[in-house]
């Protein structure tokens, strides 16, 4: 269904959003603290159109995790869960920079202090340290190399590796981002049976031992400014070419800014900012079903 000529499956109209980003890599985010409000793929996309809606990377609900039955074995550890879909309605396990946007508005709203908060997401309960610097960390768990495979983008075939982080991620390293050409089109993938679900893209130049800069498509969203686990999974791989044996701290550069990765053996953590841009209320021209 094409959102641009389709109307919404119901009058939405009054939900109270929020618009944030991390790094560029921007959120909607829908308050829902009573469980009433889900957004079908539909509303999803209609909300993150550019040109007919707000426009954004992805839809945050918060959502209690006890009224939400997908999630409500981690109920016991997180108040709340990270509802996440991606710009064009699909769910996905977690969002690095989503996550850290959830945060801050969950401090915004006091509904929780600076310091430290457990959130649910798909991909299992995260812990998150909101910092009084204006940066917030996630652990993002562990990751692990998920075997060979084989990019083609604009035409040209890469060498790439498949990254498990929360999210599914192949990185591709090349001499140069900007020779990739445009990532508006989604790059294909081999062997594509080992990407059922999707995956996201992510082009990784070497600035320095540990000064990194990427590129990233991300499945249902596009080519974006960044991407939290993107930068993480860019990060683990290049630890796991440099055999390294202790902690390590990395900076990613990303389009939209800068974010830091330390992986520790398997494990890794994300930090980077969180900014709230601005509140307002959905109005009912977003059921309009024209465009031009």
């Amino acid at each position: 269904m094409n959102p641009h000529h389709s109307p919404l499956d119901r009058d939405i109209s009054g939900w109270p959003f929020l618009k944030g980003h991390g790094t560029g890599n921007d959120f909607v985010l829908l308050p829902d603290l009573t469980g009433e409000r889900d957004p079908s793929p539909a509303e999803v996309a209609r909300i993150c159109d550019r040109h007919f809606g707000i426009g954004a990377d992805g839809v945050l609900r918060i959502v209690p995790t006890a009224l939400v039955p997908e999630v409500g074995d981690q109920a016991g550890e997180a108040t709340y869960f990270m509802d996440y879909r991606n710009a064009d309605g699909s769910l996905a396990e977690m969002c690095g920079n989503g996550i850290r946007v959830f945060a801050r508005y969950l401090v915004f709203a006091g509904l929780a202090t600076p310091g430290t908060m457990q959130i649910a997401t798909r991909g299992g309960v995260r812990e998150v340290i909101v910092d009084l610097d204006g940066h917030i960390s996630v652990d993002l768990g562990d990751w692990r190399a998920t075997g060979a495979a084989t990019v083609t983008a604009n035409g040209v075939s890469y060498a790439g590796t498949g990254i498990a982080l929360a999210n599914p991620h192949v990185v591709v390293e090349v001499n140069d981002l900007a020779a990739v050409g445009s990532l508006s089109v989604e790059p294909s993938v081999e062997p594509a049976e080992a990407f059922a679900d999707g995956v996201n893209f992510e082009f990784l130049v070497r600035l320095g031992p540990r000064h990194l800069a990427m590129r990233v498509h991300e499945r249902g969203s596009g080519e974006t400014l960044s991407c939290g686990t993107g930068a993480a999974a860019v990060a683990a791989y290049v630890a796991s070419t440099q055999a390294a044996t202790e902690r390590a701290d990395y900076q990613v550069d990303v389009p939209g800014g800068i974010l830091h990765v330390v992986i520790d053996g398997t494990r890794v953590w994300l930090r980077g900012p969180a900014v709230l841009v601005a509140q307002g209320r959905i109005s009912d021209a977003l059921r309009a079903t024209g465009g031009g």
